[in-house]
């Protein structure tokens, strides 16, 4: 099945949902995902519904079903030729306003983290 960018974006959001926390409000990940897409290393962040922000580790295979979405949607940028002649990006970070139903993820060729 082709994948499109909206897709890809929905499949994100509803991993990031289904693992997350009951009373988060707001999921915040932070990925490094490393250039041979066998490896992915993440920061997860959620504010809850009393508006405190928390870490904290995604339920079941999130991380490895996150991998392969993030591969997916890397591989979606390189055929679709939307890298704007740079290179591809190896860093995201995903927002999913879960009262809103809403997910943006924000790309970076530097890295949000510090490895």
């Amino acid at each position: 099945m082709q994948n499109n960018q909206t897709d890809l974006y929905n499949e994100i959001g509803q991993i990031l949902v289904s693992s997350g926390p009951e009373d988060a409000k707001n999921i915040i990940m932070i990925a490094n995902l490393y250039p041979e897409g066998d490896v992915c290393e993440y920061e997860f962040n959620y504010i809850s519904i009393s508006n405190q922000e928390y870490e904290y580790e995604p339920l079941g295979r999130a991380t490895t079903d996150l991998r392969k979405a993030l591969v997916k949607l890397r591989q979606y940028f390189i055929d679709n030729n939307l890298t704007n002649d740079q290179p591809i990006w190896t860093d995201c970070m995903a927002t999913v306003d879960i009262e809103n139903s809403k997910i943006s993820i924000e790309f970076k060729y530097e890295p949000f983290m510090n490895n």
